[in-house]
């Protein structure tokens, strides 16, 4: 497989392992994607001041307003958060 088909498997095994822990195994619970985001992104809360910062992403996040995370809704936030990184690795590039 090529490298963006291993990153593409990657990301869905990561959700598909999270997804699966409680409940509906299409979808991540606040507690899954909770548990994810502690595991798969340390840095992500870790380096928020606010306690709310969890509550904020699940609204977010949760276009249809199940109070859950299904997979459509997951690959919007790591391509997101990985628009993010590519345009801070641009800025700190060599000038």
């Amino acid at each position: 497989m090529s490298k963006l088909e291993t990153a593409m498997g990657m990301i869905i095994a990561v959700f598909d392992r999270y997804a699966s822990t409680e409940g509906n195994k299409l979808t991540l619970t606040k507690a899954e994607l909770k548990t994810l985001l502690e595991k798969e992104l340390p840095n992500f809360l870790a380096s928020g001041k606010d306690k709310d910062a969890l509550d904020k992403l699940m609204k977010n996040l949760d276009a249809d307003g199940s109070s859950e995370v299904d997979f459509n809704e997951f690959v919007v936030f790591v391509a997101a958060m990985t628009s993010c990184c590519h345009k801070y690795f641009e800025q700190k590039g060599p000038k």
